[in-house]
């Protein structure tokens, strides 16, 4: 039946395995397929083979690294940061539905072992030390790529899985421009993006906003949940599983972005980047919640402000760059219940405040083609005040339970990099970093790689590092149960790969990667129960991280005006606890990481011919364990799933104006799933949206 997917299932110790062998694996077949055609094109079009070659950055030696294509990430209004990684990577993006917390486990850790830095800047939550990706808007960003495992400690530390590094640019058309785009989607959800450009030979200025609203509302079936069916003598004859409605996952949310830059045309440029995030969220019920929404509320609000303040001066052979930066976040989350009619209680009114005053000096040096000096001072001074003001004492008093702390955080980097010959290079990295008053050991980084071919530009690569982690504020602070003693995570990380690229620019072209990564985490700090009834952090797990990434694209050109485009990725990613037994009752050593999927992989198919454009993206990932027993019961695990998404477009251009219209359809073989235990995802859904570029300026 067209819809259905296939579902290859293997037993092992008689367990179900889930491969991903569903309805994208026709795409896969199709990526393969045509690159006997496209080969066969290449010769009937008696064409030599032309090798594609580029002299790779020396900044970039031996550097895992993956880059978002532009047209991925201003694919349409609606999507976060969140959605990118999901669809053009194969990093896990553990999501609680759209406008929900939203984090990534890469190569096999925790949220909170992934950095990431925008225009420079860490805007790691210091307080839970991860970041929350569905408050990012994709429109909001205009370069971003991953580092991976040993590659992020070239720009920071405290990366143990790796680096998301995302950016705005500085480069706007010149002269007066204004876009505007209108989104209207399925459960009355309403998307609006507007951008005003001004660039001239010293000034590019450009102001952005978006606007999202939802009660999202959307229909699933709640298999938590199950309803008898009698007969007429009230014999239970059979169950079933209702159909319910998200309740309570409203959200409203506003991004602003304005940007100015000045160049001076003398090798000085002078930015401002400046974000506001205003936003109020519902937390949606658990399937499990037999209560009525509207004798509750759960609600999260976030007021955010970052900035970042830039100058950049460059000569013949060296650049230098001061970045100063402030970031203000107040963060308020209530739970209330209505106890009788018009008798609210409140259970959780917490309140947190955190302002991050942040300094960054860097310089590059090459005083020849063979070598490559890099040096960077970056410091992060955050002042957190954290506190639950509802907590009621046995007098009857309330009392503030939380923290008030500050906590400096220096880090420092040396790099030399060095090519004895044309297709070798070496590099070496030095970083050293303290947080409060405690510094951790120096941490080395080695990259090396090599073109092995010309014929192909096969390049080989591979690196080690050693890397440490602090504990978070909450780590350390949080009332009732943080534990200042916590010690460092640490561990060295290895990695090695090879890449190739064949093709011709104006037929076709066809590159792919893969690399092996071994990653030894000791010390991993994980939040136990207690005997007094709550949590608290412990250093007790070492975990080994490990497996194999591949990636691979297509660009093929079968006649004029046509563009076929495949870009697909795959992770293995076993990760164990192979730390020492806490009780005889301890289940977990030898186990995989709750919520880190063995097996993940995406892929995106584009197909373009002038003015039309048509996408298809897939997504999946494997079984996920909620317990770190790995249980295979029905809470201690999430099935495999595979996702759909399609979109058509087309531009149409008038006098006046250039019109976009496009057509997005989500969960296309409306998938039921759920990415997080009790939280269920839509079904299929629709978006519908207009761009308006008007040319008359």
């Amino acid at each position: 039946m067209i819809g259905n997917y296939l579902e290859l299932m293997l037993r092992r110790d008689g367990k179900r395995i889930c491969l991903p062998v569903g309805r994208g694996i026709f795409i896969f077949a199709l990526f393969i397929a045509l690159l006997p055609v496209a080969a066969a094109a290449q010769r009937s079009a008696n064409l030599r083979e032309v090798v594609v070659t580029a002299k790779r950055p020396m900044k970039e030696i031996g550097v895992q690294k993956t880059t978002f294509d532009s047209l991925a990430l201003k694919e349409n209004i609606a999507l976060s940061m969140a959605d990118i990684l999901t669809y053009n990577s194969s990093v896990f993006v553990k999501s609680y539905g759209r406008a929900t917390l939203s984090t990534v486990a890469f190569r096999g850790t925790s949220p909170s072992h992934t950095q990431v830095t925008w225009n420079g800047m860490r805007i790691n939550n210091p307080m839970l030390g991860m970041t929350d990706f569905s408050t990012i808007p994709s429109y909001f960003i205009d370069q971003a790529s991953l580092l991976h495992g040993t590659s992020s400690v070239n720009e920071t530390g405290g990366g143990l899985g790796g680096l998301v590094r995302l950016a705005t640019s500085p480069v706007v058309p010149e002269g007066i421009g204004l876009q505007y785009v209108q989104g209207v989607g399925s459960f009355s959800t309403f998307d609006e993006f507007a951008r005003f450009t001004y660039g001239s030979d010293h000034w590019h200025v450009s102001t952005r906003a978006v606007y999202s609203s939802s009660p999202n509302d959307y229909k699933y079936v709640n298999h938590d949940k199950k309803i008898n069916i009698y007969d007429d003598d009230h014999n239970i004859i059979g169950r079933y599983s209702p159909t319910e409605r998200n309740r309570s996952g409203a959200f409203r949310d506003l991004h602003i972005l304005q940007e100015v830059y000045y160049n001076t045309l003398k090798g000085d440029r002078f930015g401002l980047n400046a974000w506001y995030i205003d936003s109020d969220r519902e937390l949606p019920l658990l399937t499990t919640d037999y209560g009525d929404e509207r004798g509750f509320e759960n609600k999260q609000r976030e007021q955010t402000f970052r900035g970042v303040l830039s100058w950049d001066r460059s000569g013949s052979d060296w650049r230098t760059s001061v970045k100063g930066g402030y970031i203000h976040t107040w963060l308020a989350y209530d739970y209330r219940r209505e106890v009788t009619d018009g008798n609210w209680a409140a259970m959780t009114r917490s309140r947190s405040k955190v302002n991050t005053f942040y300094g960054q000096a860097e310089g590059e040096y090459a005083p020849s083609r063979r070598w490559y000096f890099t040096a960077n001072l970056s410091a992060h001074q955050h002042l957190v005040r954290s506190e639950d003001k509802n907590i009621v004492l046995q007098d009857g008093d309330k009392a503030i339970v939380g923290y008030d702390k500050g906590r400096i955080e220096l880090s420092g980097s040396a790099s030399a990099k060095w090519q004895p010959v044309d297709r070798l290079g070496l590099s070496a990295v030095l970083r050293q970093d303290m947080y409060g008053d405690k510094w951790a050991p120096l941490i080395p980084a080695f990259f090396v790689d090599g073109l092995l071919s010309p014929a192909g530009n096969v390049m080989l690569k591979a690196s080690v590092s050693k890397n440490y982690r602090f504990p978070t504020l909450n780590d350390l602070y949080f009332l009732p149960g943080g534990n200042s003693d916590l010690k460092n995570e640490h561990g060295f990380s290895y990695d090695a790969g090879a890449s190739f690229e064949i093709g011709n620019a104006d037929l076709f072209t066809f590159g792919a990667s893969a690399t092996w990564f071994d990653s030894y985490i000791n010390d991993w700090i994980i939040w136990l129960p207690t005997a007094k009834g709550f949590f608290s952090p412990r250093n007790v797990k070492k975990v080994h991280a490990y497996g194999i990434e591949v990636k691979a694209d297509l660009q093929l050109v079968p006649a004029k005006g046509w563009l076929i485009g495949l870009d697909g990725s795959y992770s293995w990613t076993p990760s164990v606890n192979e730390g020492d037994k806490m009780s005889a009752a301890d289940q977990s050593v030898g186990k995989q990481l709750p919520y880190v999927p063995r097996h993940s992989a995406s892929l995106t198919g584009r197909l373009a011919w002038r003015s039309w454009s048509f996408l298809y993206k897939w997504a999946f990932y494997s079984e996920r364990y909620t317990m770190s027993s790995n249980d295979f019961t029905i809470t201690g695990h999430l099935p495999c799933y595979y996702m759909s998404n399609i979109s058509l477009e087309k531009l149409v251009s008038l006098k006046p104006l250039d019109l976009q219209l496009k057509l997005a359809v989500n969960n296309l073989f409306d998938e039921d799933y759920m990415s997080v235990l009790s939280r269920p995802m839509p079904g299929i859904n629709f978006e519908f949206f207009i761009g308006i570029t008007p040319k008359f300026f």
